[in-house]
C-alpha cells in the first residue's frame, strides 16, 4: 500500500504520467538496449520490440497498477481484467519466470525507467514526485519478485534444459507440432493443462531468442508437445523470426532449450463445475490440453466447446479437439468457420447468442483479443460472473493497454 503522502502525489501526477507513458516506455527501452544490447539479442522478443507491442503492454501495466493504488474502492470497475492487479501481476510473473528473470534485473529496469521519466517530464519530476513514483515501482517490482520466487520454488528452479525433437507433425499449412523428450533422460515435472513453456533457440545471426508456446498434449505424457504457428510478416509487423526458424530448420533430432512449464490459465478445482472452453486460431493449443485432461479425469459436468477459425483446413489439432470433447459425457461443440464450413459448423465469426451456457459456468478463453473481448462480453450478458472468465494472451498483454 502506498504511503499517504505518496498516494496524494501519485494521484495528482497520474494524468501527466499517463499521458506521457507511451513516450516514457519508448525511451526506456531505447536506453535499456543501448546500455545492455545483449538483452534485446537474447532475452526480449525482437519482433514485439519492432512492432511496438511490448512498449504498449508495459505502459498499460504500469498505468493500471498505479491507477488501482490510488483509486477509491467505490470507483473501481469490477468487470475488466486489467483493473485486477492480482491477476495482472500473476500473469506477468509467470511470463517472467518462464524467461528466467532474476531479482537483480529489476534494479536495471528501475535505473533506465526512471531516467526515461526524468527525460520526458523534465522539471515536473521534483524530488517528491520521484520518491512517490519510486514507491509505486518497488511495490509492483517486489510483488512480482515474490510471486516469481514462489514459482521458481514450485518448479525446482529457473534453469534451462535441453530437449530433443522426436516427432514433427504438420497440422495445417501454417502449424507444426513438435514432440520433445529431455536429452538427459531424467524424469520431468508434470504440468497443468493450459500451461506453456519458453523455447530458446539460436537463430542464424547467433541471437538466442525466446518464445512461449502452450503445451498442446495431455499432462502426464512422456513426450511434451508444442504446436507452433508460423507468423507471416505484415505491412506494419515483422514476420515471426522464431516460428519461421522452427518451421524451416528444426526437424527430428534437433535440440531445443525449454523452461519448466508456467502460466496461470489452468483448470482449477473443476470437479462438478460447468466449463466453457473458447478458442480461435492457434489459441486452440491450451484448450486441447484442457480437454485431454478433462477426458482423462472423467469430468462429468457440462462442457461447452467453442472454436472459430478461417476454415476447417486451418483448424489446427481439429481431430484431437473434437475427439477429446466426444469422450466427455456432457459436452457440446460449437464451431464457426469464415469459409468452407461443413454441415455441423456455422459460417462467420463466433456468436454465442444461441449457445446455452449453464448457470455457474467458468470460462477459459484463448485467441485474438477481438475474439476474446467479444466472447467475454457475451458471456457476461448471459450471467457468467466476470471473475469466472479467464483468458490467455499470446504475446504482450495488450488487454492491459486498452483505454
Amino acid at each position: 500500500m502506498l504511503s499517504e503522502q505518496s498516494a496524494a502525489t501519485v494521484r495528482a501526477t497520474l494524468p501527466a504520467v499517463g499521458a506521457a507513458i507511451g513516450e516514457i516506455t519508448e525511451r526506456f527501452y531505447a536506453g535499456l538496449f543501448a546500455a545492455h544490447p545483449d538483452l534485446l539479442r537474447n532475452l526480449f522478443n525482437r519482433g514485439n520490440q519492432a512492432a511496438g507491442t511490448q512498449r504498449q503492454a508495459l505502459a498499460g501495466s504500469i498505468a493500471a497498477f498505479a491507477t488501482r493504488l490510488v483509486q477509491p474502492a467505490q470507483d473501481r470497475p469490477q468487470d475488466r481484467p486489467q483493473d485486477r492487479p492480482d491477476a495482472m501481476l500473476t500473469r506477468i510473473a509467470h511470463k517472467h519466470a518462464s524467461l528466467g528473470i532474476a531479482p537483480e534485473q529489476y534494479e536495471v529496469v528501475h535505473e533506465h525507467l526512471f531516467a526515461a521519466i526524468a527525460d520526458v517530464l523534465g522539471e515536473a519530476v521534483t524530488p517528491e514526485v520521484a520518491a512517490a513514483w519510486d514507491e509505486v515501482y518497488w511495490l509492483m517490482a517486489n510483488a512480482l519478485i515474490a510471486i516469481e520466487r514462489r514459482l521458481y520454488e514450485e518448479s525446482g528452479g529457473g534453469a534451462w534444459r535441453e530437449w530433443e525433437v522426436v516427432e514433427r507433425v504438420r497440422e495445417t499449412e501454417d502449424v507444426v507440432t513438435f514432440g520433445l523428450r529431455p536429452v538427459d533422460g531424467a524424469p520431468v515435472r508434470d504440468f497443468r493443462a493450459g500451461q506453456y513453456v519458453s523455447v530458446r533457440t539460436q537463430l542464424p545471426d547467433g541471437a538466442r531468442q525466446i518464445r512461449q508456446y502452450s503445451l498442446s498434449g495431455a499432462p502426464g505424457a512422456d513426450v511434451r508437445r508444442i504446436s507452433v504457428k508460423r507468423v507471416p510478416g505484415g505491412a506494419t509487423t515483422p514476420e515471426g523470426e522464431v516460428s519461421n526458424h522452427l518451421h524451416a530448420r528444426v526437424h527430428e533430432g534437433r535440440v531445443l532449450e525449454l523452461s519448466e512449464p508456467y502460466g496461470d490459465l489452468v483448470l482449477a478445482d473443476a470437479v462438478g463445475t460447468p466449463l466453457l472452453l473458447a478458442s480461435a486460431g492457434i489459441g486452440v493449443t491450451p484448450i486441447v490440453a484442457m480437454l485431454a485432461h478433462l477426458a482423462a479425469t472423467g469430468h462429468d459436468a457440462p462442457v461447452t466447446v467453442v472454436h472459430a477459425d478461417r476454415s476447417p483446413a486451418d483448424h489446427a489439432l481439429r481431430t484431437d479437439h473434437e475427439a477429446y470433447a466426444a469422450k466427455l459425457p456432457d459436452a457440446s461443440v460449437h464451431l464457426w468457420y469464415e469459409r468452407e464450413a461443413p454441415a455441423h459448423a456455422r459460417t462467420g465469426l463466433a456468436d454465442l447468442t444461441d449457445v446455452p451456457v449453464a448457470p455457474g459456468t467458468r470460462a477459459y478463453l484463448c485467441g485474438p483479443l477481438p475474439f476474446m473481448r467479444a466472447v467475454r462480453a457475451q458471456l457476461i450478458e448471459k450471467g457468467v460472473a466476470p471473475a469466472d472468465v479467464h483468458y490467455e494472451v499470446f504475446g504482450p498483454d495488450l488487454w492491459l493497454a486498452r483505454a
